[in-house]
């Protein structure tokens, strides 16, 4: 006798992006190198908060320019991309500060905290004048989108988020902004 009574739609809101250059200057707000090393993993290797904190050193293979996560969201590995430039930020973080378990280490030697991540990412878009609210997950988003943009195959990157459906990944087809430049202007 519940059949006939019909279930709410769920909502479908489409990824918040920052553009490019939001990326930028929210990167270039950020002094404390440690910070700026979390940031650009979030950005440049699409990696989910949780992701970043659990890294550990041995995660970093520079010879293959690859990032592994290890038991990701659905408990999966994968692999993601290093950007070069990161990389060069990395190995002076690493002499720096000499992480021992994590790549990224409170004081007291446990992994980073997640409410710091928040905090970092959310004064340094207040910093760089970016007036919407800023998260780590927009980050991850903008890099999908900023791939798509860039001619990147969605399949390749289905993969380097982890995404088991490529429908999951479609989303950000929605945003891109490749998707609207072949359409002509009605008004012109």
């Amino acid at each position: 006798r519940f059949y006939s009574i019909e279930r709410p739609r769920k909502s479908k809101k489409l990824p918040e992006v920052l553009s490019i250059m939001e990326v930028q200057s929210l990167l270039a707000e950020i002094n404390n190198i440690k910070h700026r090393c979390i940031v650009g993993l979030l950005y440049s290797s699409g990696l989910r908060r949780s992701e970043v904190l659990a890294l550990r050193p041995e995660d970093i293979d520079s010879k293959r320019m690859l990032v592994r996560v290890n038991q990701g969201k659905g408990k999966k590995d994968r692999y993601t991309i290093l950007s070069a430039t990161l990389l060069k930020e990395l190995r002076n973080y690493y002499k720096r500060y000499q992480p021992r378990t994590f790549l990224f280490e409170s004081p007291n030697g446990k992994a980073y905290s997640p409410t710091s991540v928040v905090n970092i990412v959310s004064r340094a878009a207040l910093r760089a004048g970016i007036k919407r609210r800023v998260t780590s997950y927009m980050l991850r988003h903008s890099f999908a989108t900023h791939l798509l943009d860039k001619g990147t195959d969605l399949r390749k990157i289905q993969v380097l988020l982890g995404h088991n459906s490529s429908k999951t990944t479609e989303i950000y087809t929605h945003v891109a902004e490749n998707s609207f430049r072949d359409i002509d202007d009605l008004l012109s």
